[in-house]
Parts: structure tokens; C-alpha cells; sequence
């Protein structure tokens, strides 16, 4: 099993900054791509940012210029550094992983989700 757990999440004023961080755990052999997905109440989930095994990265275009995704691969942990909030970032953030384990399942695994809340 593999387990994903996010946090850094909260109440933050349009402007602001948080940072999310996500920590892989369990029966892990490799990690391949990484990413943060959200959804608002009344919309499907998207994706916000990925980060393959080698540090490529991908973002959507509304976050673009204001969102950094990092990871640390020795630590199996990814980041989502996130400026200059808007309303409209508010949504629950999720935490993905395309993880082999060492049983040698390949799939896609998820946390259980951080709310971020823009609003002054």
C-alpha cells in the first residue's frame, strides 16, 4: 500500500501566499510523476501542476507566473508553492502520485485532500 498525506492548507487573503506539501509513504519502489489536482464545490477536479521523475514541469494556465511545483525525491515529498492567491483558487487540493510499488503495482494513488480558502 501506498499512502499520500498533504498538508499546509488554511485561510489565506487574495494575495497571499501558502505552501502545500504532500509525503509518499508505504510499499514504494518508484515514483514517477507527481502533481497537486483541485476542485471547487460544482466543478471537476483539475489539474493544477505536475512534475515528472525528472523535475519537468507542467502547470495549468490559471496558475501560471504564481505557482511553483518542486519535489524532493529523496524525501518522496512534492510541494506546490503558491503566490499572489485569487478567490478562485479556492478549492480542495489534492495530491497525486504515479508510484510502482514494490510488488511491482503500477497505479496512480491519491491523498485525501487540504481545503485552501482565498477570501478576506
Amino acid at each position: 500500500q501506498v499512502q499520500l498525506v498533504e498538508s499546509g492548507g488554511g485561510l489565506v487573503q487574495p494575495g497571499g501566499s501558502l505552501t502545500l506539501s504532500c509525503a509518499a509513504s508505504g510499499s514504494i519502489g518508484s515514483i514517477y510523476a507527481m502533481g497537486w489536482y483541485r476542485q471547487a464545490p460544482g466543478k471537476q477536479r483539475e489539474l493544477v501542476a505536475s512534475i515528472t521523475g525528472l523535475s519537468s514541469t507542467n502547470y495549468a494556465d490559471s496558475v501560471k507566473g504564481r505557482f511553483t511545483i518542486s519535489r524532493d525525491n529523496a524525501k518522496n515529498m512534492v510541494y506546490l508553492q503558491m503566490n499572489s492567491l485569487k478567490s478562485e483558487d479556492t478549492a480542495v487540493y489534492y495530491c497525486n502520485a504515479h508510484v510502482v510499488t514494490t510488488g511491482g503495482y503500477r497505479g496512480d494513488y491519491w491523498g485525501q485532500g487540504t481545503q485552501v480558502t482565498v477570501s478576506s
